[in-house]
């Protein structure tokens, strides 16, 4: 099955975001895009009731993704785009429609005053639920973003784009979030900053406040884990820049600070296959709500 890169609409800002987004990755990755448009409907006589401009719900579930698919084929020339408007619950269906894309893009809120996203309740329901990559995207997201400022500071898309930004636990590096991160930047033609946060251990605190050497040796240790988990990911991506940082601290706080410099950041999500149920971490979720650039969230085992 030839698997393309899929966007939801719900006709918001932060959808069209997505879409956007959705398109310049299709392209970056030679496929096609579709677009899904989920609508919930209601019992009837309500759902064949007319909206705004006399039309019933269904007519303007099609509508919507038809002109927004419109828009993408002007802005983006030789992609091949598709549209589908689908009824149900917008978290089950956003879910199906996943297994068989390449990844799924999402709109998220801005918060208000703050940086960063809102991800709402289909959002984190989809996020925790799907085992395809899913990107978020924040509303007002655009191209100019994900690029480094020209040599006057003016905001442009035809110059390199920003790093890619990946959170890397050294205790169980997972190929499909790293491998996800230096292939994102390698069809970028950018740099790799892998980021590997730790926490000393309580029984060390006081020592490490007074005994310089002990914590240097312990990031030092830290330093070669992370240099051993990316070692054979240099190996595969030799033209790619790759900057490592190990340090002290929130895993989320260091990633959601680098967000501000980064096109795409990348973080896990562990798979949970019981009882207990659908999860996000906290360091996931964290980066969601807080993350000022596109944030690929990457299943795994």
């Amino acid at each position: 099955m030839v698997r393309t890169v899929v966007a939801g609409l719900d006709g918001s800002p932060e959808s069209r975001a997505a879409a956007e987004w959705a398109a310049r990755e299709a392209k970056l990755r030679g496929l096609s895009m579709k677009l899904v448009h989920v609508w919930e409907p209601v019992p009837t006589p309500g759902s064949q009731a007319p909206l705004l401009g006399g039309e019933t719900r269904p007519h303007w579930a099609e509508r919507v993704p038809r002109e927004e698919v419109e828009g993408l084929e002007l802005r983006h020339p030789g992609l091949d785009i598709t549209m589908e408007a689908l009824s149900g619950r917008p978290a089950d269906v956003l879910a199906d429609v996943a297994k068989d894309a390449e990844l799924l893009a999402l709109g998220s809120r801005g918060l208000s005053g703050l940086r960063g996203f809102l991800v709402g309740s289909v959002g984190l329901a989809v996020v925790s639920r799907v085992e395809r990559p899913v990107v978020l995207v924040r509303a007002g997201e655009q191209a100019v973003d994900e690029h480094e400022p020209d040599p006057t500071g003016i905001p442009s898309a035809s110059t390199r784009y920003r790093p890619v930004v990946v959170g890397v636990d050294t205790a169980e590096p997972d190929d499909s979030v790293i491998g996800f991160a230096f292939e994102a930047a390698a069809r970028r033609g950018t740099g790799v900053w892998a980021l590997h946060s730790w926490s000393p251990s309580p029984y060390y605190v006081h020592d490490l406040s007074v005994d310089r050497s002990l914590r240097d040796e312990i990031s030092g240790r830290h330093t070669e884990a992370l240099a051993e988990a990316l070692a054979p990911w240099r190996q595969k991506y030799p033209s790619t820049d790759v900057v490592e940082h190990a340090r002290s601290g929130s895993a989320a706080d260091q990633l959601i600070e680098a967000s501000t410099d980064a096109s795409l950041v990348v973080v896990g999500r562990r798979v949970r296959r019981n009882p207990l149920g659908a999860h996000i971490g906290p360091v996931t979720h964290a980066v969601l709500h807080h993350a000022t650039a596109p944030v690929a969230v990457v299943s795994h085992d």
